[in-house]
């Protein structure tokens, strides 16, 4: 479960980049089908590996702050994703700039397992 987890870690945020920069360059590439229905996929199994593993590691037993972290961070990155996307210009780049911190940060607390306040 966990290698599956990380997988789509990887791929997402990957995608992410590819998006942005294709959103930036080659707008046009971003309106075939594979771009419109992948992220959704991507994004729906790493969400459902990270719960599986949340319920398998009997995570949300005890101190359970750093998975709320993650998950407001997650909203962030949702959220800046989603600005980055349908914006232009410094826009883009200062909400893909969050976007990819907010994303490094839920790694920090994933490995680390401590939240951040």
């Amino acid at each position: 479960m966990k290698h599956l987890h990380l997988l789509f870690v990887a791929l997402t945020i990957s995608s992410f980049v590819v998006r942005i920069l294709l959103a930036e360059f080659k707008p046009a590439i971003l309106q075939g089908k594979l771009f419109k229905i992948a992220p959704h996929v991507i994004d729906t199994v790493l969400l459902l590996s990270g719960v599986g593993l949340a319920v398998s590691g009997g995570w949300f037993s005890g101190d359970f702050a750093w998975i709320i972290n993650k998950v407001v961070l997650l909203v962030a990155y949702v959220a800046l994703g989603v600005v980055a996307m349908r914006s232009t210009g410094m826009k883009r780049w200062i909400a893909f700039a969050g976007a990819v911190a907010a994303f490094a940060v839920i790694g920090m607390v994933a490995v680390t397992k401590q939240g951040l306040v």
